[in-house]
Formats: C-alpha cells, structure tokens, sequence
C-alpha cells in the first residue's frame, strides 16, 4: 500500500472559523454547541447543555455555518476531537471550534474523518497543541498535522467501513434516546401529571391503559405539604424511603482509599461522574482496579438497581446500574443510591430522580461556591410522592422491557465500536489488506 503524507490544511476547501469570542446568546431559537457537545465516541454532535441564538445573529454575527458532510474540529480544551456534521444542519457552532470542508478531489472525506479519529492522528494532536492549563490546537498549526493519504480505493473502503459502523452506533444511540423520552413521558404522566387519577375522577378510562392497570389508581387526591397527591400515596423523603426500605445513601471511596496507582488496564470498572450519561454508564473511558482492590472497597461495590450520582461538578448526572453492572464499583467522586430489596422500584425510584424537578432541587441545594457538591444529607433530603407498590411494578413491567432493548442495543454498540477502532488502525498501516 502506498501512502504520502500531506499537512491537514491542503486537505481542506473551506474552514469556517467563528472568531474567538462568545456570541450573543437568548432564551430560545437555534441551537448553538459548545465543545462538550463533540466526542469521539459518537458520530454527530450531541444537545448537552445547549445555549440557543436569535435568527438574527444567526444570520449577521457568524463568518459562516456548517453544511452536512463537514467536519467540527475542537481546537480548545479537549483539541482534536471531531464529530460530523448532520444532514439536516439544526444547529451553529461556537467558538473554540471550527467547521472543515475536505477537498475531495485530494482525500475522500469519509476518510479524512476516520483518520483524524485514528489513535495515531490523535496522539499526534496532543503532542502538538500548546497551553498548559487549557490545550489548544491552532488552526494556523493545520499545515503542521501531516496526515497519511493511500490510494483512492484504499481511503473509501476505509473511509466508509469507519462510517458504516459508526452509523449503526449512533442509531442505536438514537433508538436508546427514544426509548427514554417514552420512559419519561409515561412517568410524567402517571407520577407528576396525575393523568390516571384526573380521568377517573372526570369519569374517563385513562387513555392508553388497560382497566386492570386503570384499577389500581385512586379517583381522588389528598391535600398534604407538597400539594395536591392521589389518595393514599405518601409524602417522604429519598432518605427516608431508602431506609425503611433496607437501603441507604453511600459515598464512594475518597482519594485516601483509592490512589492513581490502583487503576490498571483491566479489572473491575470503577465509576467516575464522566461516566455517567443518559442515564446509563459510559464505558469507552472507564477506570479500572484490580479485584483484590474491589473486595477491599467493597462497602462500596454497586448492585443492580442501585443509582450513581456524581457528587461534584455536574451533579445531576446520574446513571441506573443494570444486570451487567452489577459488582462494579462507586468511583471516587460519586455517590450511591440504594433503594433496599423492600423500598422502591429501581426504575420507579431511577425515573423520580430523573424528573427536571428532581434535578433542579439537587442543583439548587448542591454546595459550593465554585463547583456545586453533593453530600448524603443533601441528596436524602429530596422531598419524594410515591404511589403504592403495585403502580410502581406496573411501571416497571412497562419500562423495564424498553430498558432491555435498549441495553441490547447499548452492548450491540460497544461491539461495534470494538470492532470499529480495531479494524481502524490495522486498515491505515497495511496490517489488513482490503483485498
């Protein structure tokens, strides 16, 4: 195979680079992505924390947008890191950042993305990118990054073997997202909306549920601290409801416990507050220890049904540990929410946590002048409405077969992904011949 090496900049036909300030922002309209929303696990940029821009200053303020096809390229912070740009666009790009055009009569540009996500380009860009406190990669620096460019017929099969694959990750990524949405609206209905107990009232059949479901909601609602509740449900606390249930609230290790030292290669995992995503345990980057490490941590070990919260920093990430996860470990900067074998259902209790009047109520009691933090007193004190059991397991049994699939689909992916970064390298050196 042949390959010549060309500086990442004669490999381009357009940069869009939107100054290196911040633009005006507003309430609502187009969404505009920061460099938390580009990671190299996915293939498109996600919606975390978005800030949004009028139509006006999408139209007069920036240099330029993006089109479907392009690249983002993060030049600050986190340098290097890439996603592609989705067809349609419905979003501008922020500082920091900028959008590439590949010169596709130079290098295919399926294959220039799969390159620059390559662990050797990758390496190259931290060797390159100049800061102490925050790394930059500079786009005057772009005729510095050489990039290896093979045979035409060589970049495509690579290129769109690297797309294909990453494809169906970020479709499974969008079925699981789906599947969530539906979880959360099904809660918001039955658990903050009260829609069952209002039809009965009104003398409906609650819209989309069976009678036997229908049944073990009441037809009127109590007045209690926290307002209006259905009739018979009870007004507690997380804490309290997880210590009658035979569970508890449990700090992870503190960094006395648990030193740089103890992480290796492989092992058990041992959850960080950057693992938690959606509601789910992201283990592309997860820390590992040895199991001698876990038995000796083990007050600290998860079981399935139990919740991490981060602890600090962003604290309403927070994750449901499933079957597969059982046995891993609370990291250093999380907490653990144990609901006990007789208090609440894992999914009615994760799915509590996840309401946006949960997660503002943890936000605004967090401590901390610079960087919020959590404690067991804090997060125990979560004030909680909770039906009986029975409504509870009926929940679950809805929810839980959502959760499957979309487990399914989550270990489909991490395959995938396997496969994907393997086959990456292997294909750009020559090791495997696309023949």
């Amino acid at each position: 195979m042949t390959v010549e090496e060309y500086p990442f900049s004669e490999l381009l036909s357009v940069v869009i680079d939107n100054r290196g300030k911040t633009c005006p922002t507003a309430d609502s309209g187009i969404p505009l992505i920061a460099t938390n929303c580009i990671r190299n696990e996915q293939l498109y940029p996600t919606y975390d924390k978005v800030r949004f821009v009028s139509h006006e200053t999408y139209s007069n303020w920036f240099r330029g947008h993006p089109l479907p096809g392009d690249i983002i390229f993060v030049n600050k912070a986190t340098p290097g890191r890439v996603c592609l740009v989705p067809d349609p666009v419905d979003f501008c790009i922020a500082q920091d950042m900028v959008a590439v055009r590949a010169n596709s009569k130079r290098v295919y540009p399926n294959y220039l993305f799969a390159v620059l996500r390559s662990q050797a380009v990758q390496e190259k860009i931290s060797q390159m990118h100049v800061g102490t406190l925050i790394p930059h990669f500079k786009k005057g620096d772009f005729d510095k990054l050489l990039l290896p460019v093979p045979e035409r017929n060589i970049q495509e099969f690579i290129g769109d073997t690297y797309f294909t694959l990453s494809a169906k990750i970020e479709l499974n990524r969008r079925m699981n997202a789906t599947l969530e949405a539906m979880a959360r609206a099904l809660f918001q209905s039955w658990f903050v909306n009260f829609d069952p107990v209002r039809a009965k009232i009104d003398g409906r059949q609650p819209v989309g549920m069976d009678e036997a479901t229908a049944a073990l909601f009441p037809d009127s609602f109590d007045e209690t601290e926290l307002g209006h509740i259905p009739h018979g449900w009870i007004t507690t606390t997380l804490g309290e409801i997880c210590e009658k249930g035979g569970g508890n609230i449990q700090t992870g290790p503190f960094g006395t416990q648990l030193h740089a030292s103890d992480y290796v290669d492989e092992g058990i995992p041992s959850i960080m507050p950057s693992d938690l995503r959606d509601n789910r345990i992201e283990t592309s980057s997860i820390a590992r220890i040895r199991e001698e490490d876990a038995e000796r941590l083990k007050v600290y070990r998860v079981q399935a049904g139990d919740v991490v919260y981060s602890r600090r920093g962003d604290v309403e990430r927070r994750a449901l540990i499933r079957r597969s996860e059982n046995g891993w470990l609370c990291g250093t900067g999380c907490l653990r929410v144990r609901f006990g074998p007789r208090g609440l259902n894992p999914f009615f209790g994760a799915s509590y946590l996840g309401t946006l009047d949960s997660r503002a109520w943890v936000v605004r009691h967090a401590v901390g002048a610079t960087m919020p933090n959590l404690n067991t007193a804090i997060l125990g004190a979560l004030p909680m409405v909770v039906p009986p059991p029975e409504i509870q397991a009926r929940f679950a049994e809805i929810v839980g077969q959502w959760d499957e699939c979309g487990t399914i689909a989550l270990h489909q992916s991490r395959t995938l992904a396997t496969l994907r970064d393997t086959l990456l390298p292997k294909l750009l050196s020559g090791e495997l011949s696309i023949n």
